[in-house]
């Protein structure tokens, strides 16, 4: 009757291990550290890098309690927080800009449960702190883009029209349509007028062409420069939730700044690289006609010809490419990284909107046996990524981009392109460690209150319910193990209202706990044996449990919903508390009581305290 089958027994011990191994690094505690990341994801990491940093601790005579390397990088442990700032801005100055070398935390748990993936659950900016980070929004640069995006809508407008050009060119944030016909410009100007009235349309004669310049107005330039914010602000908060970092604060300050502060950020390297990336995408047809060697090689000396410009692939050799943009990152709806059937090396496949497959359609149409360039532009630099041959016209909005150097960059691209691209260009121009706001000391006032509120109740139930007391404790302290276990392989933030949802998990769980008990002491007054009672009191309390958690956790789900900022961190911890109190209020609890109790045949009485009789 109160036995459980020997799977269920194996289920509970495994539960209670899995909760135990992800649990302890929460108890390690962190060293200070420093990280050091390639600036760019083709930079190669080589071991080199780690003789390297060894040598410049030695020369500076910097002590440090050990360096090694992994995957993204070069980690480097300390004693003290003074020698972890004093060895970033001794590696800053060394290393120089091709690597980023940024503050970090590193868990002190040992090799074998890292190995298992175990790691210490995050502490938010209100307990241990995180990364600051002030960044400028170039508003001139959106503005040129905006000029930019012109461009190629109006050579779209003058074809759809059929209206004769000479050229049309960007000149800083204007543009310039050139005709030979009076006439032309006429009706080009109208179209124009029509379709983009937030422009200012001037007409001008330089020998015998006629120019129509194209300018935006005062009330354009705002609306464009508000956008560049909001529109740069989304895709922080899209690159950050990539990142899975819990409660972000992205803010705009003043009228072009913006700033990011990330609360229980470990892997800062990753977060600053993410963040101060600028990394667009550009198609430009490559100018074959003048792609000669002589003409090269002026181009590489700064002489290239006009309309040209001249970039490298990642061979190093220079490639001549059209300074007309045929497409921009702007166009670009999703993003993912792939590989090439054929040649098995990295990709990255992107959907294009509407505009854009209609576009790239048209362009492959008009231009095929010659050559597309795919640019990347990243931090400044522009790199040729790859330039390959139009075969044939390519509609449906679907482009795959080959030339990746490993399966690395390809998702770092792929995730900086699926995030969407910066309005505008934007630089750190503050980066700091902040500290917890209210200090340790809040964190021991959280834990001290979810301690000393667990040995109250454990008193209290050990008192008034005997060994069946001591099982309820046992079963809540297993609680507190699997909601601890469960935020940490979450990797979750833990904040002051998660520290708040864990005392009221415990509050609750307990709850549980004593409606089983009260429910056997109900069936032992009825007369019932005690085995009769165990069975029955489990059984009958389990639909009241149902219930009442039930309804909580429909509270906690809508408080998830609804709710912003710290009532998300608090729902999240209440709703995790709720299904693993159930767990181990009823499964855990009485398979404790099973182990006691259910192999003895002739049990008379139960320990669980006084039972008082009508």
């Amino acid at each position: 009757m109160n036995r459980y089958p020997m799977w269920k027994n194996i289920l509970v011990a495994v539960m209670i291990l899995i909760g135990l191994i992800y649990t302890i690094p929460n108890f390690f505690g962190e060293s200070p550290a420093v990280q050091i990341t390639p600036a760019k994801s083709t930079t190669k990491l080589d071991s080199a890098l780690l003789g390297k940093v060894e040598d410049i601790f030695k020369q500076e005579k910097i002590e440090y309690d050990g360096v090694y390397q992994d995957a993204r990088g070069v980690k480097a442990r300390f004693k003290s927080t003074d020698t972890q700032i004093r060895a970033k801005d001794v590696l800053q100055a060394n290393l120089g800009t091709d690597y980023t070398v940024a503050l970090n935390l590193l868990s002190r748990s040992p090799n074998w449960l890292r190995s298992l993936g175990a790691k210490p659950m995050y502490l938010g900016l209100d307990l241990r702190g995180g990364v600051h980070f002030l960044m400028q929004v170039d508003m001139k640069a959106a503005l040129s883009k905006a000029a930019e995006r012109f461009v190629g809508d109006f050579k779209i407008a003058l074809r759809k029209e059929r209206i004769s050009y000479v050229g049309v060119s960007r000149e800083g944030e204007t543009v310039q349509i050139r005709f030979n016909n009076p006439d032309e410009l006429a009706k080009a100007h109208a179209v124009i007028a029509k379709e983009y009235p937030n422009l200012t349309l001037e007409e001008s004669t330089i020998g015998e062409e006629r120019i129509l310049t194209a300018s935006l107005n005062l009330v354009e330039q705002k609306s464009i420069q508000d956008f560049a914010i909001k529109q740069n602000i989304q895709t922080l908060h899209n690159r950050i939730n990539e990142l899975g970092v819990a409660e972000p604060i992205i803010q705009q300050q003043g009228a072009d700044r913006v700033v990011v502060q990330l609360p229980g950020v470990q892997d800062t390297a990753k977060a600053k690289e993410i963040l101060g990336r600028t990394a667009t995408l550009e198609i430009r047809l490559v100018d074959e006609e003048k792609s000669d060697a002589a003409t090269l090689e002026k181009a590489e000396k700064g002489q290239a010809p006009i309309g040209d410009d001249v970039f490298k692939n990642r061979d190093g050799r220079a490639v001549l490419v059209k300074k007309n943009v045929v497409l921009t990152g702007d166009y670009i709806t999703d993003a993912g990284p792939g590989v090439d059937s054929q040649s098995g090396r990295s990709t990255v496949n992107v959907t294009l909107d509407a505009r854009g497959a209609r576009i790239f359609q048209q362009v492959t149409r008009e231009n095929v046996g010659k050559r597309m360039a795919i640019l990347l532009i990243e931090k400044g630099s522009t790199e040729v990524i790859t330039a390959p041959t139009i075969n044939e016209e390519i509609g449906g909005g679907r482009v795959q981009i080959s030339g990746m150097a490993n399966t690395q960059e390809a998702t770092d691209i792929a995730l900086l392109l699926r995030a969407g691209a910066l309005a505008a260009p934007m630089d750190i121009v503050e980066e700091r460690t902040v500290g917890p706001s209210m200090g340790q000391d809040n964190i021991n006032r959280g834990v001290h209150s979810t301690l000393w509120g667990f040995a109250a109740i454990a008193v209290m139930m050990m008192i008034y319910y005997a060994a069946f007391g001591a099982v309820s404790v046992t079963a809540l302290a297993i609680n507190l193990l699997l909601l601890v276990a469960i935020l940490s392989m979450l990797q979750a933030t833990l904040t002051l209202p998660g520290l708040a949802a864990i005392a009221l998990a415990l509050g609750m769980a307990i709850d549980a706990n004593v409606l089983i008990n009260e429910r056997i002491r109900e069936e032992l007054r009825n007369g019932n044996t005690p085995q009769a009672s165990i069975h029955a009191g489990y059984e009958r309390a389990w639909d009241t449990i149902l219930d009442s958690n039930v309804t909580t956790l429909i509270a906690g789900l809508a408080l998830f919903m609804f709710g912003t900022g710290p009532i998300k961190g608090f729902a999240v911890v209440h709703v995790l508390g709720i299904l693993t109190s159930m767990f181990s209020a009823v499964l855990v609890s009485r398979a404790i009581v099973n182990l006691i109790y259910g192999y003895r045949r002739k049990l008379t009485k139960l320990s669980i305290g006084q039972i008082y009789k009508a």
